[in-house]
Parts: structure tokens; sequence; C-alpha cells
């Protein structure tokens, strides 16, 4: 598959998973629903990680890869924890497009801490998003 098979097929999850959320939060806490969904991605991952045989590359993976790795973890957990938070005070098709801001901040970011490029394109692109998430909340 091509990378942007694998971007079509995050978008669809992410999807269903604002949907499924929405669904699963309205009985319980939202952090432990958050919980409960961390614990069913655990032995995913890991079953997917020995069926690929990737564990040896633990072997030579360097320290600062497991830093920006673990500091990955804490940002992905906060966002779970806030975005399982939000699903329950407010309806899914307003909570989803205001987390998507993720996306132009991604590129803004990429831009300062990574040195990727803007182009005009891409700038109208990010402006036409955050313009979209304002008006989903209507």
């Amino acid at each position: 598959m091509t990378w942007i098979l694998y971007a079509l097929v995050s978008a669809a999850a992410a999807a269903a998973t604002a949907i499924l959320a929405k669904i699963g939060v309205g009985g319980i806490p939202s952090n432990l629903a958050t919980a409960v969904r961390t614990t069913f991605i655990l032995p995913l991952v890991w079953g997917l990680v020995a069926a690929r045989g990737e564990f040896g590359v633990l072997k030579t993976t360097s320290a600062q890869t497991l830093l920006f790795l673990a500091l990955s973890a804490v940002a992905t957990g906060i966002s779970w924890l806030a975005y399982f938070k939000a699903l329950q005070m407010a309806p899914a098709a307003h909570v989803a497009p205001i987390d998507k801001l993720s996306l132009p901040l991604t590129i803004a970011l990429a831009a300062l801490v990574l040195g990727e490029p803007l182009s005009l394109k891409l700038v109208c692109g990010v402006v036409l998003m955050v313009a979209g998430a304002i008006l989903t909340l209507g």
C-alpha cells in the first residue's frame, strides 16, 4: 500500500473512532473509557510487532528515539483523555472538527520544528481547515 492509502485508512478509522467512542463514553467516565480503549490497543499492536518479527530492532534503537516516542506517548495520552472528555460533553459533529485542528497545528509545527516548507497552496489549505472547523460550531 502507498502512504496515501495508509492515510485514508487512518482517516476512516479516526471517523469510526469518533462515533464508536461517543457511544462508548455514554455510560462510564471518560478517563475509564480511555483506559479501556488503551487496554485493547496494547496487545493488538504488540501482536502486530511480533507477527512481523520487529522485536529485534529494539536492540539498536537509540535513547533519543525512545525519548521522543515516550514524549509522543504522553502527548497521545493527553489527546485521548481530552478527546473522550469532550465527546462526553458535546456532539461528535462538533468535537471531531475541533480535534482535527491538529492538522493545521501539525503543519505549523512541522514548518517550525522540522523545517518543512510552506507553500501558498498549503497555507491556503490550512486557512480553509481552520475556517471549516469554526463553521461546524455554527
